[in-house]
């Protein structure tokens, strides 16, 4: 996905005489990809075990250095007053509060730029480096009695001299193929507070996997209330290709000794992650594929610790769902998912889940402490905010006001819709530029969310706002694969990766057009990651359909995608078995875009980073020779950083820019009207 901008507060006293009408105001401008620097990012809120603060790291854009500059933050929860406790650190994260509440630990980047845990006294002081790990510290997690810390960092490559310094050939695995070393083992340590003495507790080559960005939040360390045991995630090897064979298992802290957690629970296919344990210990939580097939819908399982069978938390939920944590009662889950165009929170306990009650807050990002929950969360008007709540029956309380990108700008209003396609109901996320006029048909902008296992909502996002402020519609279509309308439509796109969804994206344009709400002449299809593997598969399958493109990080050939991304291999769940087996590069070559994209016809926008380790860049080059081979009007930029966007302020901006200006001269100008 798409980064998004910063912003410095700033706050501006009118006189009587020159306040203005708020409906004047709201009229004066409107969002722009200049905007996007002004969106203040908060990361890692954790309400202290007094109930009183909340730690959390706030960011905003440094356009002098092109980067976000973090700042560890106190907010009190009685007054949201805030207290910067420290703003030059890089690399701030991880904030984890001592069980006593009189320090806070967090992850910050030392001279050498790896990233060590630090302690921060709440009495006051400086923080102080506890770590000197030879590699980044990934991990980090309080012993229960508060005297040291668990953490988590991988081996440091071998030391080198002489001729053997140039002995660096390494053996391919089921890794990326822009990974230029052997990738090293991530294992457990624990370092004590008071003398910062450390001891290795796993070793050899199995590892804790760790996910490159985007992925989901790394697997924690889970303490036993003793202290005596850890629960962690451990995959085969460090490789992102053997992601799928991550199994919980526990650490005995005096042996070293490490045994499986589920030894009988479930032997399967998928993946287990994210391991919570319940407050005294007794059970655990975890996340896995429903009935453990790879690539299916994620559900949250709970196990005793002692043995025995997982079961699902919420069994009649029909809800993709992460885990968030437990309550005081040892009985009781909070777990988020999106349901429909909403995110949501749920309460879990004995098989059943009730919905809490938000308000129109969309939740970001939660945690539990105590009975208490503090959340981000957007509304449709504002980027996230911080909030917290007593219980998961209280009314929830607004703790910052940060975010002022959207004061004075005119939004457009979004609408949620749905729509039949075959035999599924796909949905989606319609929104107007401001000062729409009814009856007039406009040109329309699909902006094709990736994932695929992802979801469109009805809530503030940058993105289409800055679409709808051109003065088009935005459709946000939630496809075949998308994780909001119940396991069925989720697996409905496996084998199926782009023909499925693209019947669905199609129903939901006709839709609008049979409506009267667009010129379908000046139809867009835009996208990043899956968004422009469907944006690819769309130009060439239904040529005759477009005025433009864009395709950001697009997908093109799934054979390239399970040979050299991050994840390789794992995408056999997604797309069927190995293309080099049997006949299965057929049912590949269907689902590529590439095979059809000598059919495209409309100009087309290209964006990759070149050291993006999750689409690889040559599948951008792919489509870039299809399009100018067959003399269709294209453009390619490539960014010469690493990841899977964009990831600093000034070159998110310049994506944004460019994705606008492209569609301008085919979207402002009226097109020959479509067959």
């Amino acid at each position: 996905m798409l980064g998004i901008g910063l912003r410095s507060l700033l706050l501006v006293t009118l006189a009587p005489a020159l306040a203005f009408p708020a409906a004047a105001l709201a009229q004066e401008r409107r969002l722009s990809p200049d905007d996007m620097q002004r969106v203040v990012r908060m990361a890692d809120p954790q309400l202290s075990p007094d109930g009183k603060s909340v730690a959390v790291v706030i960011s905003r854009a440094n356009m002098i250095d092109n980067r976000w500059d973090g700042q560890l933050t106190l907010i009190d929860v009685a007054t949201g007053a805030q207290r910067v406790l420290s703003r030059d650190r890089r690399g701030l994260s991880s904030l984890r509060w001592s069980p006593d509440g009189q320090t806070l630990a967090f992850l910050a980047n030392d001279a050498g730029g790896r990233a060590q845990v630090h302690l921060m006294a709440m009495a006051g002081g400086d923080a102080r480096q506890l770590t000197s790990s030879k590699t980044s510290v990934t991990h980090v997690s309080w012993r229960p009695d508060g005297a040291a810390l668990a953490y988590a960092a991988a081996d440091a490559e071998p030391e080198r001299t002489g001729e053997a310094r140039f002995e660096d050939g390494f053996e391919v695995g089921n890794n990326g193929f822009l990974e230029r070393a052997a990738r090293q083992p991530t294992h457990v340590w624990t370092v004590a507070v008071a003398d910062g003495a450390v001891k290795r507790l796993t070793s050899g080559v199995r590892s804790i996997p760790i996910g490159l960005a985007p992925s989901g939040p790394p697997p924690q360390l889970r303490w036993t209330p003793d202290g005596a045991s850890i629960l962690f995630a451990q995959a085969d090897t460090s490789a992102g290709g053997d992601a799928s064979s991550t199994r919980l298992a526990m650490i005995d802290v005096a042996s070293g000794a490490v045994r499986p957690a589920l030894p009988s629970a479930l032997p399967s296919p998928a993946r287990q992650s994210q391991p919570i344990l319940s407050p005294d210990g007794r059970v655990m939580a975890f996340v896995t594929a429903r009935a453990g097939m790879a690539a299916h819908q994620d559900r949250v399982m709970i196990a005793a610790t002692s043995g025995g069978p997982a079961r699902d938390a919420a069994p009649d939920l029909d809800v993709a769902l992460d885990v968030v944590g437990w309550l005081p009662d040892n009985k009781t889950l909070l777990l988020s998912g999106t349901d429909g165009t909403r995110s949501g929170l749920w309460a879990a306990r004995d098989g059943k889940a009730a919905r809490i009650n938000l308000g129109d807050l969309d939740p970001v990002q939660a945690s539990v402490q105590g009975g208490a929950v503090t959340f981000t969360a957007t509304t449709a008007d504002r980027p996230p905010e911080l909030f917290t709540m007593a219980s998961i029956t209280a009314k929830p309380a607004a703790l910052t006001r940060l975010q002022t990108v959207t004061d004075g700008a005119a939004l457009g209003r979004q609408e949620s819709i749905s729509w039949k396609s075959d035999e599924l109901t796909a949905d989606g996320v319609l929104t107007y530029p401001p000062g729409y006029t009814p009856g007039t048909r406009l040109p329309l902008v699909l902006y094709i969310h990736g994932g695929p296992v992802a979801a469109s909502r009805q809530s503030f996002s940058m993105s289409p706002q800055l679409l709808a402020a051109q003065g088009w519609l935005v459709l946000e279509p939630n496809y075949r694969g998308s994780n909001n309308r119940g396991h069925r439509f989720q697996e409905a796109i496996l084998g199926d990766a782009v023909a499925g969804p693209g019947r669905d994206i199609m129903a939901g344009v006709a839709l609008l057009n049979q409506r009267g709400l667009i010129d379908p002449a000046r139809v867009a299809a835009t996208g990043w990651s899956y968004g422009g593997m469907m944006t690819s598969w769309l130009i060439g399958a239904y040529p005759e359909a477009w005025a433009a493109a864009v395709a950001g990080a697009p997908v093109t050939d799934i054979v390239d995608q399970y040979t050299t991304a991050d994840g390789n291999r794992v995408r056999a769940a997604q797309y069927g078995p190995s293309p080099f087996v049997g006949d299965n590069m057929a049912s590949y070559s269907r689902q590529s875009p590439i095979f059809s994209a000598w059919r495209a016809k409309a100009p087309t926008l290209i964006m990759a980073d070149v050291g993006d380790w999750r689409v690889t860049i040559p599948q951008a080059y792919k489509l870039y020779r299809a399009l100018s081979d067959n003399n269709v009007p294209v453009k390619f930029i490539a960014y010469p950083v690493p990841g899977h966007s964009p990831a600093d302020p000034i070159r998110s901006r310049d994506v944004w820019r460019r994705w606008v200006d492209w569609l301008k001269p085919y979207l402002n100008t009226a097109q020959p009207a479509k067959p």
